[in-house]
């Protein structure tokens, strides 16, 4: 054997065999969760206008535009900073720096950051609000969205 090889594989030190090549590609990395354990999350982006309703059983994150309505139940939306809403809104916590004309109802709570804006009522058992954010309609904070 020559010096610096591996006397159990009759490899050189560094060298891949076929077979660890092969493992790398085929099994998963073990630092991630399973795919059933994943947090799942949904994305509109920046390019994209969805009209229609919306229905879905994951979180959702909205960076482009949307006309109708969204109901994500016990799921969270967020609401990009460049982000155009023309719907009414319904999910568990709603996070909102766009501009969202419509109403707006979360069964935990709505957060309103700075350069986000509503026009139409809020309904939510919790509100935050960033200065600069801007509201034109109502506020409810007494309960749980219907």
């Amino acid at each position: 054997m020559r010096a610096g090889s591996d006397a159990s594989n009759g490899r050189m030190e560094g060298e891949m065999s076929n077979v660890d090549s092969v493992r790398e590609q085929v099994l998963p990395d073990a630092r991630q969760p399973p795919l059933n354990e994943r947090r799942l999350a949904a994305w509109i982006g920046k390019a994209l206008l969805v009209q229609g309703k919306i229905v879905s059983t994951e979180n959702l994150t909205i960076d482009g535009s949307v006309e109708g309505t969204i109901e994500l139940g016990d799921h969270s939306l967020t609401i990009g900073p460049g982000a155009s809403i023309k719907a009414d809104l319904v999910a568990q916590t709603i996070i909102i720096s766009g501009a969202v004309t419509g109403n707006v109802k979360a069964n935990v709570k709505v957060e309103l950051r700075a350069t986000g804006s509503v026009t139409g009522d809020i309904v939510a058992p919790l509100l935050l609000m960033a200065e600069g954010a801007v509201i034109m309609g109502g506020v409810d904070v007494k309960g749980k969205a219907k």
